[in-house]
Formats: C-alpha cells, sequence, structure tokens
C-alpha cells in the first residue's frame, strides 16, 4: 500500500538513526516502528522474590519511621540541656 504520512522531525530523526543503525530502508524502519508499537502490550512490571521471608511488617514502615525519629529528636533535645 502506498500512502503519505507527515511525521515530526523528531520521529524522522530516530526512523533514519534506525535505519542507519540496521543498515534498511525507510519503508522497513517504518514498518518495523509501526509493529513493534502496535504489538505492544502495555507495561508489565518484573518483579523477584528478595529471599527468606521478612520479620518486619512494612504495612507499618510509616509509623515505625516516625517513631524512631521521634525519639532522636528527643535524644537530641537531651543533649542540648
Amino acid at each position: 500500500m502506498r500512502t503519505t504520512v507527515r511525521l515530526d522531525p523528531d520521529v524522522e530523526r530516530l526512523l533514519r538513526d534506525h535505519m542507519t543503525s540496521h543498515g534498511i530502508s525507510f519503508k522497513d524502519a517504518l514498518n518495523h516502528a509501526v509493529r513493534r508499537g502496535l504489538e505492544r502490550r502495555g507495561f508489565v512490571q518484573k518483579t523477584f522474590p528478595m529471599g527468606a521471608a521478612q520479620k518486619f511488617c512494612w504495612d507499618k514502615a510509616l509509623a515505625f519511621s516516625e517513631t524512631t525519629e521521634d525519639e532522636e529528636t528527643a535524644r537530641k533535645l537531651s543533649l542540648d540541656n
């Protein structure tokens, strides 16, 4: 199929860079880019196990942090007296 496409300058630059680095024609670079873009299924975050079970309750991390910060502030204030 033959058609006219108006590309933004940055998109043209990306296509031309792809052409040069892969030694392919403009048509092949454009088809490759369109296929890749249309075949994407969306972002999927990869996760990895962190080893043994953690004994710390991460749901309470903010409260724990606030408590230890308060204790450190109180300690520093007592040193000033």
